[in-house]
């Protein structure tokens, strides 16, 4: 079977230019004695917004193994996939992000519910899991009220796992499914449930991203009690330990923190909890990378900074329509964003100021950070006059997608608690 490193994080590459930077950060790390495995993921929708294609991240990736001379494993994630849209992507990935949130909570058929409640006894009554703090009753009832509100999105997510499967072949590809994306945390004995479920369909499933207590907002720090979120976390590890043994999951199952990147006032929390337990990781980033192409541009000066600040401009003109469809994963505060004339003044360590995400920074500026973050849309439209200008202000781009990559996302959760 294809196995998923104990560590691993998600690059994601918009424009597929940076793959090579981000590859020198993991090198980095590897010459510090950590293995973390880069997963290039792209998802359709950004595919469609940038008119780009599935084979694109392919072809970056390999390339950019074959320049920094990377002899370990590496992957291409099919990032948030449905059904609808997963075969464009059956060729060249070799990842998939099974995104069933919109099933959670769909009417469910009753008799498969009771089937599933008939196979697993031993979900009901007393539970005690080795790291979950005390000891929890579920009740038959129980059971049917979490079985239920997830039936849909578990067969969902092993409809297509057996797609993929039937075009790959088993053990080709690594699984992860995706639980993010709803209203509230699942409880140990709601995932507990979920991954039973999986189970029950034949998901071989390597990595699993619930949702957390907090807000994950797009590019800036996480917003939430710390200490009840060091607390799911690991509980979370524990029922995924337990689970692996009770049903027969794959033994490197670990967790998967979506919109990971910048959510640096966690990171001291996670590494404590991987190392009491021993347990795994995967994170996936929420476009830093294109955060820092922007931070690039304008580090360059000259027609670099016109560029990141005419971006700016453009989306700060268009932000309604830009942030209606990241409502739920982004808070602006329009009283904070300094008007285009405003910018148009700065200089370039200005402007990087700015967006770069230093927290503490007097300068920086997380409302501007988020708006450009959805931005991304605007680069798109300009085609191959913003693609030119990444070639053009490569050698800033770069330094600034290594450093970020390294210093403030792998070093402080995997290496060390400076």
């Amino acid at each position: 079977m294809m196995e998923l490193a104990k560590y691993s994080f998600g690059v994601g590459d918009r424009f597929a230019h940076q793959a090579a930077a981000q590859l020198r950060a993991c090198r980095m790390a590897a010459d510090r004695g950590v293995e973390i495995i880069p997963i290039w993921n792209k998802s359709y929708r950004e595919h469609t917004t940038i008119g780009s294609a599935p084979p694109s991240v392919r072809v970056a990736a390999d390339a950019a193994v074959r320049e920094e001379g990377w002899t370990l494993p590496y992957h291409v994630d099919a990032d948030h996939i449905r059904l609808e849209t997963v075969d464009g992507f059956l060729a060249t990935s070799d990842f998939y992000t099974i995104d069933v949130a919109d099933a959670i909570g769909k009417p469910a058929d009753p008799g498969e519910v009771a089937a599933f409640v008939e196979r697993h006894p031993e979900l009901t009554g007393r539970l005690s899991i080795p790291g979950v703090d005390a000891p929890f009753d579920m009740l038959r009832s129980d059971l049917e009220r979490i079985a239920g509100k997830y039936a849909r999105a578990t067969a969902e997510a092993g409809a297509i796992y057996r797609h993929i499967k039937a075009a790959k072949g088993e053990g080709n590809f690594i699984t992860e499914v995706s639980m993010d994306e709803t209203d509230t945390p699942q409880t140990p004995g709601e995932l507990l449930v979920i991954l039973a479920a999986l189970a029950d369909q034949g998901v071989s499933v390597q990595t699993i991203a619930p949702k957390f207590t907090g807000r994950f907002n797009k590019g800036v720090d996480y917003v939430g009690d710390i200490a009840q979120f060091e607390k799911e976390f690991g509980e979370d590890i524990a029922v995924l330990a337990y689970a692996v043994k009770q049903f027969g999951l794959p033994a490197n199952l670990k967790l998967s923190v979506h919109s990971g990147s910048d959510k640096f006032s966690i990171y001291a929390p996670i590494q404590r909890a991987l190392a009491r337990s021993g347990a795994g990781l995967h994170v996936k980033t929420a476009g830093t990378t294109w955060l820092e192409e922007i931070i690039g541009l304008a580090e360059s000066g000259g027609e670099g900074l016109t560029l990141a600040k005419e971006i700016y401009a453009q989306a700060y003109d268009d932000r309604d329509a830009l942030c209606a469809p990241y409502a739920a994963v982004i808070d602006i505060d329009p009283s904070r964003l300094p008007t285009p004339a405003t910018v148009a003044a700065w200089s370039a360590d200005k402007f990087a100021a700015a967006v770069r995400h230093i927290p503490g920074a007097t300068e920086f500026n997380p409302d501007m950070r988020q708006l450009l973050h959805v931005g991304y849309k605007i680069a798109a439209r300009m085609g191959d006059r913003f693609l030119h200008m990444l070639d053009v202000c490569a050698p800033a781009i770069s330094r600034n997608v290594t450093e970020n990559l390294y210093e403030r996302h792998l070093k402080p959760l995997f290496l060390t608690q400076e």
